[in-house]
């Protein structure tokens, strides 16, 4: 996710190298290469070659939702012990079938892609753009008091 909000971030500028996104968020480059090849056959990305090349998103941010990418990754989302196969049980006799907690674990499985499917990599990033400018507003706030308080002791010397 963190990759494609900084790919979502910088690409009004022209295609993103996967090295830039590795350095950023300090995510290993083979890694991020495994991830964006699968991500670019759910076209979800698309790749350039060449000087200048590098990777863009294939569709407005607001048409892809986080569990678009969870899934083109192959990101398991599974709280069962079973993996969805109602196998959760075996007993002595051979048998085997549900736990007494599997729908407790399928409802919370189907709750999590309803969530992640109702969340855009647009949301994402409006997000961090948001924190960035507060952090940028809280780092001016900081250097403007620092400032008034130098100019207050300096008039009261």
């Amino acid at each position: 996710m963190t990759a494609m909000i900084d790919l979502a971030l910088r690409q009004h500028s022209g295609p993103v190298t996967l090295s830039a996104i590795s350095q950023r968020q300090n995510i290993s480059l083979s890694y991020l290469e495994q991830l964006f090849g699968k991500l670019r056959r759910h076209e979800l990305v698309e790749s350039m070659r060449g000087p200048g090349g590098g990777y863009s998103l294939a569709k407005l941010a607001r048409n892809v939702t986080v569990a678009d990418i969870i899934f083109a990754v192959d990101e398991p989302l599974d709280a069962t012990d079973c993996g969805g196969k109602q196998d959760c049980t075996r007993g002595n006799d051979g048998k085997s079938g549900k736990c007494m907690t599997h729908e407790l674990w399928a409802t919370l499985n189907r709750k999590m892609v309803e969530y992640l499917d109702s969340v855009s990599l647009q949301d994402l990033v409006d997000q961090q753009r948001m924190r960035e400018l507060q952090e940028a507003n809280a780092a001016k706030s900081v250097l403007v008091d620092r400032r008034s308080g130098a100019t207050e002791s300096s008039a009261a010397a």
